[in-house]
This record gives C-alpha cells, sequence and structure tokens, in this order.
C-alpha cells in the first residue's frame, strides 16, 4: 500500500503507479545510492537499517526512518507537486534535488507527465560557490577546543580560477555539534550520549582559517580530490538538500569526520568509506581512509599555523634579535630604536617581520590589542627596508597525518612487580599518547579514551581487571618568551590501590590538575621537555576511611628523544591525601618506548612505588601493535 503525502491528480497517479513498479522491479531503494542519500546505516547489533538523520523534515514518509522503500515511494509522490517557489518555500524537487536527479536518472522520467521544477534558489546557490575541485581539510589537533581535541575535518570547495591569495574566499562544507560548550570533558560526556544536535554548514573558508591557524595555532593539511564536475554536482546537491537537518552528535561515531566521508560516498557512490567505522570514527583515521582510496587525492598540501611560522622565524636569527622583535611588538621600543639600525638590512627585515606577525597574533588570540598606528609604523619601518620578504621556508613534517600510526593499540607484556611475576594485556581503542611515535600527531598532545589493562599473575587463577581508564588527556605545551601556554591533565577510571599485599581492590580515581613545561636549553624543537604539574587526585572505594581519599601533591619529569626511534619519559609524583583516609602515594618511574616500525613498538617500564606505608619495585616490558 502506498502513502502519498498529498492529492495526486488522475493522470499523476497512474504515471506515479508505473514509476513505483519500475522502482520495485529495479530493486532501487536498496541500491547503494539510494542509501547514502538518506543516510541509512545497519544498527550495530541489528540487521535492520535506519537512517542517521533525526530530523522529521529530512524524510517524506512516516516511517521514512527505517524503510527505505518507503521512503522512495513518498519521495516519487512529493515530486509530482506544482508549488511555486519562493524565498521561503521550495518545491520537493528543489528541496530534495539529489533525490530527484538521481531517481530521474534512473527511472527516465518523462518531462511531459512529470513537470520539471525551476530551482532558482539553488541555481543561484551554485553559482556564487562556482565549484571546480573538492579539497578535504584537516586541521590538527588541538586540546583547548572540546570539538576537536583530536582534530576535525572540512571540505572546501575550490573554484576554477583560485590561487593562494584567493584560496581564503573559497567556501567549505562542515559538521559539527551545535554548542557553545567550552569544557573538553563536559562535550565528550554529552556527546558520548548525543547530547548535542548536530548540523551541517557552508562558511567562508577564511572564517575557518582564522579560527585554526591564526587563534589556535593548528597546521592545517589540505587533501585535493580528484572529483568530476557530475560529482561536484552530485555532492553539494546532497549538501544542499541537508539544509537544517538535525543529527545527532556522538564523539565517537557520528561526529564532523565521518558525516563529511558520507558526502564524499554520496558523490561516489563505491567509496564505501563509513563502512570503515562501525564503532568509533577518529578525524586522523578518515583522513587515512581517503588518502588510502586508489585515485581519490591528486595532492596534499601543508599550511603551516601562525605560530608555526612565527617559530620558524625564531629559530632564523639570534636571541639578541628576537627579543628585540618581541619588544617592538609589545611596543618597548620603538621601530626608530637605533639598536634595530645597527643590524645589517636582511637581519632588521627579519626582525620587523616578526614583530608584526607577533603583533598581529597577540591581536588575534587576545593576548593584546594591536593599534592600526602600531602596525602601520612597522610597516612602514619595514618598507624602508630595500630587501624582499624574509617569509621563512617552514620545513613541512616528515610524516603526514594519514601517514601515523593508527589510533588503535594492543600490547602483550610480562614484568614483576614487588617479587611476583605477571603477565599483561593492555588495549586502548584510541588514540595517542606522550610516549607514541609523534609522526602525524601533535607533538606534546596525549588524548586516550577507554584504555584497559588485564594481569596475570603466576599462581592466580584467571585475569583481573588492573586498570580501566575512559578517559586520559594531557597537554604539554612548552612555554618560551614569545608563548606561555599552560599545560594541564586530567583522567579518570577504576584502578588498583594497594592496601596491603593481599588486598588490592578497584578505587575510582580522578585527578589532574595545572602544570608547565619547558624546552631543554639547547632545544628549541620541542624533543626535549622537562614538566612539573600541580595535582589532585580523588580515590573513591569503600576500604577507605569514609569512603574516599582526596589530596595533592607536585609531579615532575623530563621527555625527551634520545635517537629518532627511542623515547624516553622520566618522571616523578608525590601525593599527600589528606581528607578523608590519610596517606601518601609516591612514584618515581622510568618508560621507555623503542619503535620498531610505524604501526609497532616495544615498550620497557621500571618503577618504584610507594601506597600508604609500602614500597615496592616494578619492572615491565611490552610489545605494542597499532592498528
Amino acid at each position: 500500500m502506498l502513502w502519498f503525502p498529498h492529492a495526486i491528480l488522475a493522470d499523476d497517479n497512474a504515471y506515479l503507479h508505473e514509476l513505483v513498479e519500475r522502482a520495485r522491479r529495479d530493486h532501487l531503494a536498496q541500491r547503494p545510492e539510494w542509501l547514502n542519500l538518506l543516510h541509512y546505516k545497519p544498527y550495530v547489533y541489528w540487521t535492520w537499517t535506519r537512517s542517521l538523520a533525526d530530523d522529521p523534515v529530512f524524510f517524506n514518509a512516516p516511517s521514512g526512518k527505517t524503510d527505505a522503500a518507503a521512503e522512495l515511494e513518498a519521495t516519487l509522490a512529493v515530486f509530482f507537486s506544482t508549488t511555486e517557489e519562493t524565498d521561503k518555500v521550495q518545491n520537493p524537487q528543489c528541496r530534495f534535488i539529489a533525490r530527484y536527479h538521481w531517481l530521474k536518472e534512473e527511472l527516465h522520467f518523462d518531462p511531459a507527465r512529470m513537470r520539471e521544477q525551476s530551482c532558482k534558489r539553488f541555481d543561484q546557490w551554485h553559482a556564487a560557490l562556482d565549484p571546480y575541485q573538492i579539497t578535504l581539510v584537516f586541521p590538527a589537533a588541538y586540546l583547548n577546543n572540546p570539538a576537536s581535541m583530536y582534530g576535525h575535518t572540512l571540505l572546501r570547495i575550490d573554484t576554477k580560477d583560485q590561487d593562494e591569495r584567493t584560496r581564503l574566499l573559497a567556501y567549505s562544507i562542515s559538521y559539527a555539534a551545535n554548542t557553545d560548550e567550552t569544557s573538553g570533558l563536559v562535550f565528550a560526556v554529552k556527546g558520548l550520549f548525543g547530547g548535542y544536535p548536530g548540523l551541517f554548514a557552508i562558511t567562508p573558508y577564511y572564517i575557518k582559517v582564522r579560527e585554526y591557524s591564526d587563534i589556535e595555532n593548528r597546521d592545517v593539511w589540505e587533501y585535493q580530490l580528484t572529483l568530476t564536475p557530475a560529482e561536484i554536482d552530485r555532492l553539494l546537491m546532497h549538501t544542499w538538500e541537508l539544509g537544517p537537518t538535525r543529527f545527532d552528535y556522538y564523539f565517537f561515531d557520528e561526529n564532523c569526520a565521518y558525516h563529511l566521508l558520507s558526502l564524499l560516498e554520496v558523490a561516489r557512490p563505491g567509496l564505501h568509506l563509513t563502512d570503515q567505522f562501525r564503532w568509533w570514527s577518529i578525524p586522523s583515521d578518515t583522513v587515512r581512509a581517503v588518502a588510502e582510496q586508489p585515485g581519490l587525492v591528486k595532492r596534499v598540501v601543508y599550511r603551516p599555523a601562525t605560530a608555526t611560522i612565527i617559530r620558524q622565524r625564531i629559530l632564523q636569527m639570534d636571541i639578541r634579535q628576537s627579543a628585540m622583535a618581541k619588544d617592538l611588538a609589545e611596543r618597548k621600543i620603538p621601530p626608530s630604536d637605533d639598536s634595530l639600525h645597527e643590524l645589517p638590512s636582511p637581519e632588521q627585515a627579519r626582525v620587523l617581520e616578526l614583530a608584526y606577525d607577533y603583533a598581529t597574533y597577540r591581536s588575534a588570540t587576545g593576548h593584546a590589542t594591536a593599534t592600526a598606528g602600531q602596525m602601520h609604523e612597522l610597516l612602514l619601518a619595514r618598507s624602508r627596508v630595500e630587501v624582499p620578504p624574509q617569509r621563512p621556508e617552514v620545513p613541512v613534517p616528515a610524516v603526514r597525518p594519514d601517514q601515523g600510526h593508527k589510533t588503535s593499540r594492543l600490547a602483550l607484556g610480562v614484568g614483576s612487580r614487588g617479587g611476583r611475576r605477571f603477565e599483561e594485556f593492555n588495549l586502548r581503542p584510541t588514540y595517542h599518547d606522550l610516549m607514541d611515535d609523534d609522526g602525524g600527531y601533535t607533538r606534546g598532545a596525549q588524548i586516550e579514551f577507554f584504555n584497559m589493562r588485564w594481569r596475570h599473575y603466576r599462581g592466580d587463577d584467571g585475569l583481573r581487571l588492573e586498570e580501566f581508564t575512559p578517559l586520559n588527556i594531557v597537554s604539554l605545551s612548552p612555554r618560551d618568551d614569545f608563548f606561555k601556554p599552560t599545560s594541564w591533565k586530567v583522567d579518570f577510571g577504576w584502578t588498583r590501590k594497594h592496601f596491603s599485599d593481599d588486598h588490592e581492590p578497584l578505587v575510582f580515581r580522578a585527578g589532574g590538575g595545572p602544570g608547565v613545561a619547558f624546552n631543554m636549553p639547547g632545544s628549541r624543537d620541542g624533543k626535549s621537555v622537562y614538566y612539573g604539574f600541580l595535582e589532585a587526585a580523588l580515590d573513591v572505594g569503600k576500604r577507605f576511611d569514609g569512603d574516599y581519599a582526596l589530596g595533592a601533591g607536585p609531579a615532575f619529569g623530563w621527555l625527551t628523544d634520545i635517537s629518532e626511534r627511542w623515547r624516553i619519559n622520566l618522571y616523578a609524583r608525590s601525593l599527600r591525601y589528606g581528607l578523608g583516609e590519610a596517606h601518601n602515594a609516591r612514584e618515581l618511574a622510568l618508560d621507555q618506548r623503542y619503535s620498531l616500525s610505524r604501526q609497532s613498538a616495544l615498550h620497557l617500564g621500571l618503577y618504584r612505588k610507594q601506597e600508604f606505608q609500602d614500597y615496592w619495585n616494578a619492572a615491565e616490558i611490552s610489545l605494542q601493535y597499532y592498528y
């Protein structure tokens, strides 16, 4: 039985039944093109499908969210509508323009029996975009933006005559949670359960560049795609019909990266990109999936952030010159200062250009306001130095985001704790920690979700859960004269607490705190960093007096690369629990990682620990595999 959303004339009804019968005969409702257009996906635990779209206006049939055939037939029916297009109302052929053109191509609509409507609004929109090429844009991870803790993706619509100057005037397609939430922890928790509406949006690309590169200091990678004009049109038609459609935003799977893959699948149905991400979709993994598609990517471009360019400028001058540039930017000395004019012309130019870039950066990030007069003074002083622009060549990272280690990690190891031998199994579903190879990742950024460790001690029966940490984030950002970020860390989960040798129950633990990090003297590339944190910790369990223990204390460490493959992290922590059950917890540790390949490594850990009045030594070695 057919359901139609409005009355249909007898002649239209006869032709509609013809179209429906042909669609049923050709099984169009089961075709990948139709399933992609409606975002139908199987449930993880069930064989039946449903659309990921959560907005009733996206469907024409009451059961359209779960019934692809009913939705196709109802969609055919609405195409007979003669509603005139206005500024606020679209004819269904225009509202669902991607569906219309696909069904028209498959069923060969007779224009004498189904009049094709004019879609002026879409035509004007399409002409304004002037599409020629689609580029997948990947800004690197930024821990202080909860929506982009492990990166972000968007699509840029490039024009034919676009160059480096006009690139910023292009438009971009993005999908994001519609929220003003600034807490990464709150965002992640609510995002786990679809607590935010997700929307597609088209915005000028320069707005995104300013946000990512100038303010958040995120390097950007561009993957130029080989989509044909017809495929680009399909992508844009589908973007148009998505309009204000609401999708429930899920932090791990139905996020920005996942839904942009669905647009590419509409453009080129044979890609099957989203099928690779049934459980979770990490932006860098989705970029890898795109890059691994034969013939889909034709060129990759690296664009350093403003802060990256500033750091490269600093590396090209001595400490006295960089200090002079900083003083110029902060208006501590004028451009007419004698110390500046004593420098050779090329060095004057580099100092003035660094001062201008740094003043612009401080203004963009809200650290200071650069007045028009100040900027004019710097530009005027630079114009008087008759040498070419001294813009530095920022080295392209040797490893792109799609070439880094995969984000899931499995480890098998053996060790000894207090004289007791054990075997250990570790599973980290995602994403990256401080000891992992940084190639393709943001150095100093640790983000782990649902890390689990099981141990079997010799002489015991079975495995025991040693640790379950749903969230562990560390932002280790070195400070210097120009940049003074605050490092921080936060984690929560369940871990074994040593009350005595024969009593180590699982307790809930949450902790974190602010910190600082600095490059070691002589190391200006971030490959040798010392750091400190002031941590707070809350342990909760029935074994504690009052069922809890609350404490705080310092932590210090040194993270350095001995060689390209060998990294060590030497750290110490001392916590004094003063509320609840009073006790001390101290730890001295040496972690080491030696990379065997991009997707495998050896880990060696040596530990000296104290909890309550007991001390013990521990050592473990494990083979890590990334997948």
